[in-house]
């Protein structure tokens, strides 16, 4: 029995129930119907991969125009079924014509079965090689859009990141669903990301999802997939970001900004592992590896009940938290030489240098964006500096007045709230300008603007 589904239409009984019962020895899935006016109603419901469409519906009509007009139409529904033409034997012409408008090959009436079966087996291998190709080329404009970052590893040997990279580890090597915690900035993909090169999942697809940037009515179209027509954009059939991971693995970030709706859909999916494109009714299996990340606090949301108790059980089998970058300062001249000959190499100075005494005060400072605004900071950096080394005045934030003279060291609060406040001031009152100089989003920005009363 070969997998396969295959739509016949035919207004003769007799040839639709022949048809059937020689098939169905043969191929998994196959449906009759008896007018063509049903083909939308099937095509729109379930993907088919090989459609028998008679030339004639009509007693005594002979000229065939009615087959062409429904393969123009089994066409544009579904472009990847293939379609097979039913015809008499004086109708081979008009056949031969209706393969330049898309029918793939023709059949005879009366056939022989071996005929038959050769026929459609060929026209079967065809579409299946075309859904092949229709799915990679999906995936690859999944995948390009996210591709691996340019900071795609792991870097620290400070105790708080040997934890980190110990229990990634120990994790990796399994299919166990993994929730990644931790403050905008901090890495929380790069994380997923090495979960995910030294799982057994390495060499299939790493699709990342920022579920903050996704609108609730294209959640279940980007995340799901759908079928041409299934809303007024959808112009093409289109995989969703689950179905590109199938193999691999997938990984949700911000997923504490999900509405409950949208949790409940999503619960549903990692439950079941199958997901059902918009349009149609027809439920496709999955094989993806779940890795999560928020810098929301999941069971404080539970609690106020903003967010369901069986989805957070359902996502962390395994807790990680990525430490913030203060807790990291061993770290940061390894991430400082990492950015420096990254972006050395990007803009063509490859010889720079920075002195210890720099490294050490930005060691100093406070890091509400974490890697995120240290890796821009060096960035903007190594674009500015006029010679081979990097010093305090290319830092702005370093040339002003020291921070440990303005604040005691000890109020963190007192810090980030002259970081919030001197970003703001330099970007004139742009809040996305800012927040995106600090590392945060705006949601972020906005709380920790009313938490410290900036107006």
């Amino acid at each position: 029995m070969l997998s396969g589904k295959i739509l016949v239409i035919d207004d003769d009984d007799f040839i639709l129930l022949t048809v059937k019962m020689f098939l169905e020895q043969y191929y998994s899935e196959i449906k009759t119907i008896n007018s063509p006016l049903h083909i939308e109603d099937e095509l729109t419901d379930k993907d088919y991969d090989l459609a028998l469409l008679d030339m004639n519906f009509q007693q005594g009509e002979t000229s065939g125009k009615e087959g062409l007009k429904w393969l123009r139409k089994i066409k544009e529904l579904s472009p990847a079924t293939q379609v097979l033409l039913m015809t008499a034997y004086g109708e081979v012409n008009l056949a031969v014509e209706a393969m330049k408008e898309g029918a793939t090959d023709f059949i005879v009436k009366p056939w022989q079965n071996e005929k038959l079966l050769a026929t459609v087996q060929t026209a079967m291998a065809l579409a299946q090689q075309q859904r092949e190709i229709e799915k990679l080329e999906s995936r690859n404009k999944i995948l390009s859009s996210t591709a691996d970052s340019a900071f795609s590893n792991m870097i620290g040997k400070s105790r708080a990141m040997k934890s980190v990279i110990y229990i990634i580890s120990k994790v990796a090597h399994t299919d166990a669903d993994v929730l990644i915690l931790g403050e905008n900035g901090t890495g929380k993909e790069v994380a997923a990301r090495a979960i995910h090169r030294a799982s057994n999942r390495a060499h299939q697809a790493f699709i990342s999802v920022d579920l903050g940037s996704i609108s609730e009515s294209l959640f279940e179209s980007e995340l799901f997939g759908h079928k041409k027509g299934a809303f007024t954009d959808a112009k093409e059939d289109r995989i969703g970001r689950f179905e590109a991971a199938s193999g691999g693995t997938i990984f949700l970030d911000e997923i504490g900004n999900l509405t409950p709706a949208l949790q409940a859909k999503l619960l549903t999916v990692l439950q079941s592992r199958k997901v059902t494109k918009l349009g149609t009714n027809h439920a496709v299996d999955i094989d993806v590896r779940i890795i999560c990340a928020t810098n929301s606090n999941l069971k404080e949301m539970v609690k106020q009940g903003e967010f369901r108790e069986d989805l957070l059980y359902r996502i962390n089998t395994v807790e990680i938290t990525i430490p913030p970058l203060t807790e990291r300062l061993a770290d940061m001249p390894l991430l400082i030489q990492y950015f420096l000959t990254l972006y050395g190499n990007k803009y063509h100075k490859k010889d720079l240098i920075i002195s210890e005494e720099v490294i050490k005060k930005l060691q100093k400072h406070n890091w509400p964006g974490n890697i995120r605004e240290l890796q821009h900071a060096i960035e903007r950096a190594v674009i500015l500096c006029e010679g081979h080394e990097l010093t305090t005045s290319d830092f702005s934030f370093l040339s002003q007045r020291d921070v440990n003279q303005v604040f005691d060291d000890y109020n963190l609060e007192n810090l980030e709230a002259w970081a919030i406040h001197n970003a703001i001031k330099k970007h004139q009152g742009n809040i996305s300008h800012a927040a995106k100089e600090l590392g945060l989003s705006r949601g972020a920005m906005y709380r920790r603007m009313d938490k410290y009363n900036i107006k």
